[in-house]
């Protein structure tokens, strides 16, 4: 069951800050949480952990001049509010970002996934097809990462039990990741209340403690995604790309360069994880070039 829901936008959100219309989902019994602005080709922004839209503002507020921007919170982060039951896992997600793109009966569709973004994006690109046409993909992956070390350790230290505890005591991810994932600069400190106040409380940083373990835990998953992009790998591909994260390194974006053939690849000296917000002007700018160059909006 879909349909349009009354929710309130917390005080908290700076209006200045977040200058845009916040619209509420029912989906599947999911509050859900998104923007919509502009108009144009559309592009469907699809966050991380333990970002939300957010995240994306200074990209959206740029981009909506000549584009239909989009972009939802998964249920439990941000704005968006989970059913009783709802485990938070990956694939969860992608089940509610379905539902979402056929309630608001999306079509011609840019992905435009960042981290965990952009292997949910993935899946449901795979389940729709000819929904997407084009595909942003910004330091992410799209396969199982099961005996790799450098995942392995990640997996296995930051989604076990005492750093979950942590997570969901203190709002360590929020914490450690929004700083980090920032290597051009400093996240302020409104910034920073903006993602520590979407997850206030330990309920509310469930989701995010969750994600980390299903990097490893959520195998079958990812070799669904794996094995479905032969279906889509000759859409038009843009991927920028960080090149200070710590997270996804040069091998993951060698490898989803080897996978979309009608790829081209722009490289963000010096950004870290969340190269829209760490660099947000570069990364605007690589999405007009390329769009007007693959005869989308420019």
């Amino acid at each position: 069951m879909t349909g349009t829901t009354e929710s309130v936008r917390p005080g908290w959100v700076d209006d200045e800050l977040f200058p845009f219309e916040s619209r509420f989902l029912d989906i599947d019994g999911h509050t859900v949480h998104y923007l919509d602005e502009g108009s144009g080709p559309t592009l469907l922004f699809l966050h991380g952990n333990p970002t939300w839209s957010f995240l994306w503002r200074d990209v959206i507020r740029d981009l909506r001049a000549d584009f239909r921007c989009v972009a939802l919170d998964y249920p439990g982060f941000g704005l968006s509010r989970p059913k009783a039951g709802y485990r938070f896992l990956p694939e969860e997600h992608a089940g509610v970002v379905t539902g979402f793109v056929d309630a608001l009966g999306l079509d011609a569709v840019t992905l435009v996934g960042q981290d965990w973004g952009g292997v949910i994006g993935l899946a449901v690109a795979q389940r729709r097809p000819g929904v997407f046409d084009r595909l942003v993909l910004a330091n992410t992956w799209a396969w199982p990462v099961n005996g790799i070390l450098h995942f392995e350790a990640f997996g296995r230290i930051v989604g076990g039990p005492a750093v979950r505890f942590l997570v969901r005591r203190f709002n360590l991810l929020v914490d450690a990741f929004i700083p980090t994932g920032h290597r051009r600069r400093k996240p302020t400190a409104a910034e920073m209340t903006h993602y520590s106040k979407a997850l206030d409380t330990p309920e509310r940083r469930q989701a995010s403690a969750v994600l980390p373990g299903r990097v490893l835990a959520s195998r079958d998953f990812f070799a669904e995604v794996e094995t479905g992009l032969a279906d889509i790998a000759d859409l038009p591909t843009l991927i920028v790309w960080g090149d200070a994260d710590i997270a996804f390194r040069a091998q993951e974006r060698e490898r989803l360069e080897a996978t979309f053939s009608d790829h081209t690849t722009v490289i963000v000296e010096g950004a870290g994880t969340y190269v829209e917000s760490d660099a947000p002007e570069e990364f605007v700018a690589a999405v007009r070039e390329w769009a007007a160059a693959t005869n989308g909006q420019g």
